[in-house]
């Protein structure tokens, strides 16, 4: 009976061990397949337990580095400003900010030391403009020098758009974590039943 037993636990630790490794697996590839890059979809891990020894009750684990971002895109929330008033969406002419990260209104005004001004439009999403500026080679917003006019104006700068800003972003679901996770799960006691088989 008592090796019967360990069998049992042999069986459940290899089925429960196989289905942790092939959900890790399926959720990698596809987060990669979904075009989120290898290096989020690297963040998926796992681990069974009880470590290193059989166990009926042994269970598997399957996790994220990355867990809000993996959320996001697995459920697709609808996104609305922290403080309840806008989103800032950078445009291109907003540049990156620190280490390639998306750039914050603030950020971009102590980069450039130009104030950004806000313009509503009516039926349409409210934007941050630049004045005074002007498009370098690579399409950034950067001062516009030269002398201006007796008028004011300064000769050839224009106003560029910053930043859209919009209440609420609904973000795109691009993942089903959950359907792989149960159809990992309903083969499970097949998994065991192949594995106590193979031990007999």
């Amino acid at each position: 009976m008592k090796g019967q037993i360990d069998v049992g636990a042999r069986a459940v630790t290899a089925g429960v061990a196989g289905a942790t490794l092939d959900l890790k697996t399926a959720w990698r590839g596809q987060i990669t397949s979904a075009g989120l890059g290898n290096k989020l979809a690297g963040s998926i891990r796992s681990q069974v337990f009880p470590k290193g020894k059989a166990s009926p009750n042994a269970a598997g684990l399957v996790w994220s580095k990355a867990p809000k971002l993996i959320s996001a895109h697995n459920t697709g929330p609808l996104i609305r400003s922290s403080d309840g008033f806008w989103l800032a969406i950078p445009l291109p002419a907003a540049g990156k900010g620190a280490r390639g990260a998306k750039i914050t209104p603030l950020q971009w005004e102590r980069r450039t030391g130009k104030r950004l001004r806000f313009v509503f439009r009516k039926g349409n999403t409210a934007l941050l403009v630049a004045d005074d500026s002007r498009e370098n080679k690579r399409r950034l917003a950067v001062n516009k020098g030269g002398k201006r006019r007796k008028d004011g104006i300064l000769t050839g700068a224009a106003t560029i758009p910053i930043f859209v800003l919009v209440p609420q972003v609904k973000l795109r679901k691009r993942l089903d974590l959950d359907a792989v996770a149960r159809s990992q799960a309903a083969g499970l006691p097949a998994r065991i039943r192949s594995a106590w088989k193979r031990q007999m």
